[in-house]
């Protein structure tokens, strides 16, 4: 497939799920494992894509692929990315994730994991709960809604990231955290839960 250099370093392609397609981009090295990077709130910007290309770099390398949960829109302030998110299709999202497990595994990844921040990372850890082809989750500061997914149901190894001083109730504080960190005891699965002092939300991002 052509590369579409207006996307450089990435790949933009197509995938397929049940009856819709939705963009993707891929970046790393071919037939090494795949990991599915998954937006914040924002969408697919600069972030998500610096974050996909550090990953692709760490150790061996990684073959690195962002859905478009979105489908082409990018927020520009608070209110439309909550607005964004709040319209997001989650079971759809979850399709999504597994389409986009399926094309690494199928192009070469032996194994796959699912990394997010904030809204990707509680849907990486829902993949990790509904996702059977999932191997393995990393999670920043986002935790699934109960109507989305059981963390004590998990299937795939989870490690999740928060701050001490995030202030987002529920979603990832840290009784958000405690209370993810419980659920995966009893799922019976590897799990690891930090909590980082000093850190508010979106402490990965390079940007103010």
């Amino acid at each position: 497939m052509a590369t579409d250099f207006s996307t450089a370093p990435f790949q933009k392609i197509q995938i397929q799920r049940e009856d819709t397609t939705f963009d993707a981009y891929v970046v790393g090295k071919e037939n090494a494992p795949g990991i599915v990077v998954l937006q914040e709130w924002w969408g697919v910007d600069y972030e998500i894509k610096n974050h996909a290309i550090h990953i692709s770099q760490l150790g061996g390398g990684y073959r690195a692929l962002i859905p478009d949960l979105y489908r082409g829109k990018v927020a520009l302030d608070v209110a439309e990315a909550q607005h964004l998110m709040e319209g997001l299709d989650w079971q759809g999202a979850v399709k999504d994730i597994q389409a986009s497990v399926k094309w690494l595994k199928s192009n070469g990844s032996p194994k796959v994991g699912v990394t997010g921040y904030c809204m990707g990372g509680a849907l990486s850890i829902a993949s990790g709960v509904l996702v059977p082809e999932v191997d393995a989750v990393v999670a920043f500061y986002g935790t699934p809604s109960s109507e989305l997914a059981d963390p004590s149901k998990a299937k795939a190894p989870i490690q999740a990231h928060f701050g001490e001083h995030d202030s987002f109730v529920g979603f990832s504080d840290v009784t958000a955290a405690k209370s993810l960190e419980e659920k995966l005891k009893s799922s019976g699965i590897p799990y690891e839960v930090h909590i980082y002092p000093g850190c508010s939300h979106a402490f990965m991002n390079t940007s103010p």
